[in-house]
């Protein structure tokens, strides 16, 4: 995401004045045209082939999440982008009941992305974020690993580390153009083995390997010094945006970018017309920073501590604008302007709060990943949303979303593939895996032999699911026997 263009006050004591916002929201069956305006096509293409984690918090064992599509599949052939020799899928969504994991195998794409973008400018003393399973012997001693496969202009390149709380212990990076796997380095702890093969300035690669610490990624140092092949890795994890969806005011910051981006704006606003939140307009405000601004009730010390820290700097504010109407129920030409965070729907305010990374994913061809999507919105507002990732037309540029989600609803009503659903759960040592549907086989009998079938590509799977003939749902069995058990129990 672009940064931002103004200073914007974190604090929690001054939560009530609200960031910049923007209204967008991909209303795909009314907006399809405008869609496809914004999102001019571009020549080159990246997509993520497949993440691996293991011994991350509830994930114990390796997890595979991969967009490949299965061979033997022929439903919805445009679900998958084809670039060079490589195909990859343009979504996928995930289910698990509470607490089988699916969380963590987006949180541990977050916190992999993070350590590669912070790993140069930490600290020697900086602990890195481990948090290793803890539910059987011998993994909470371990290292934590992730690794990463995509393409980046016909390249396929394959990225990883392993780590613990102090050091990095391994990190490797792949390429592989045409014919066999090339190793570009491979380290052990503080050995860092580089192979000739790599782009950059050997002047400069030797100086990032004196350069590297135990607790950072040569990487993100070979970056740090400008070395082209780690320019082009980090140019990719720029699109791989991983974001909650249910706490998502940090993400005004980035879709404030947006508008304020010349090479954007006036295309948002054409695009602001045709969405269906009965908004006639928005309105960025912005106002500096008045000592009067502060609470009326804050201590004196706490003011002066504020005032030190905010003098200067800017509040921005988003309005909303609406059509007055006459007695007659007719429009008006007056508008009623009001705070958009004060009188909005909390799913209009979370509409609004994921446009930016909605509409920067689709423009630039980068990868989305969002944790609970559906959470305050209407599920057609979550179903429209897959399907302009999912439409060629309106996603022009490959890009790709990724969601951990409830709804149900999309098992049925959006156009994904068996391969493009993945289901999470607890295994019997309550470690998390993962699975697709497109694994499901049901053993049969035809003429008195036992055949196995693969799931069809029109099962009810909203239906299937909900049996729990995919597993991944929360047992409440036990649940509803002791709430009878207690109503008995009080009667009696």
């Amino acid at each position: 995401m672009p940064p931002p263009y103004y200073h914007v006050w974190f604090n929690v004591m001054i939560t009530n004045y609200p960031y910049i916002q923007l209204i967008i929201f991909l209303k795909i069956f009314a907006s399809r045209l405008e869609l496809c305006y914004i999102c001019e096509k571009n020549t080159k293409y990246t997509m993520l082939i497949e993440f691996k984690v293991s011994n991350f918090r509830s994930v114990g064992g390796e997890q595979i999440l991969s967009l490949v599509p299965t061979k033997n599949q022929k439903e919805y052939g445009d679900n998958i982008f084809h670039n060079g020799k490589y195909s990859s899928l343009n979504g996928l969504v995930m289910y698990g009941a509470n607490g089988s994991g699916k969380s963590n195998i987006i949180r541990a794409m977050g916190v992999m992305t993070e350590i590669i973008r912070k790993s140069a400018g930490t600290s020697s003393t900086t602990k890195l974020p481990y948090d290793p399973f803890l539910l059987r012997d011998g993994f909470a001693g371990e290292d934590t690993k992730f690794e990463i496969s995509f393409v980046v202009d016909d390249i396929r390149y394959r990225y990883g580390f392993c780590y613990n709380l102090v050091s990095i212990t391994k990190e490797w990076l792949f390429r592989k153009a045409t014919g066999r796997e090339t190793k570009l380095f491979e380290r052990q702890f503080d050995i860092i083995d580089v192979s000739s093969g790599i782009k950059g300035s050997s002047k400069l690669i030797d100086l990032a390997i004196e350069a590297t610490r135990d607790n950072t990624l040569f990487l993100s140092t070979c970056d740090m010094l400008n070395i082209e092949e780690a320019k082009i890795i980090m140019s990719w994890i720029s699109k791989l945006n991983i974001i909650n969806g249910v706490h998502t005011q940090p993400l005004e910051i980035q879709t404030a970018s947006l508008l304020k981006d010349p090479t954007y704006s006036d295309k948002i606003r054409t695009y602001l017309k045709s969405i269906c939140l009965n908004i006639k307009d928005v309105v960025v405000q912005t106002k500096e920073f008045e000592d009067s601004d502060l609470p009326p009730e804050m201590s004196e010390d706490m003011k002066n501590a504020f005032i030190q820290q905010l003098r200067g700097k800017h509040q921005i504010k988003i309005l909303a604008q609406h059509t007055i109407y006459d007695q007659d129920t007719l429009p008006t030409s007056r508008l009623m302007t009001w705070d958009w965070d004060e009188r909005e729907s909390s799913g209009s305010q979370k509409a609004m709060h994921m446009s930016g990374p909605i509409l920067w994913t689709l423009a630039t061809g980068g990868i989305l990943v969002i944790d609970e999507m559906e959470a305050y919105l209407h599920p057609i507002m979550t179903l429209n949303t897959i399907e302009a990732f999912i439409d060629i037309r309106s996603n022009v540029n490959h890009a790709q979303l990724i969601l951990a989600t409830h709804d149900t609803n999309l098992l049925n009503n959006a156009k994904l593939r068996r391969d493009q659903i993945y289901f999470a759960e607890k295994n019997k040592w309550e470690s998390t895996e993962i699975f697709s549907l497109s694994d499901f086989r049901y053993l049969g009998e035809k003429n008195g032999e036992t055949i196995s079938e693969a799931e069809r590509p029109d099962a009810d799977k909203e239906k299937r699911y909900i049996e729990g003939r995919y597993g991944a749902i929360p047992m409440l069995g036990q649940f509803n026997s002791f709430i009878r058990r207690v109503w008995q129990e009080k009667e009696s």
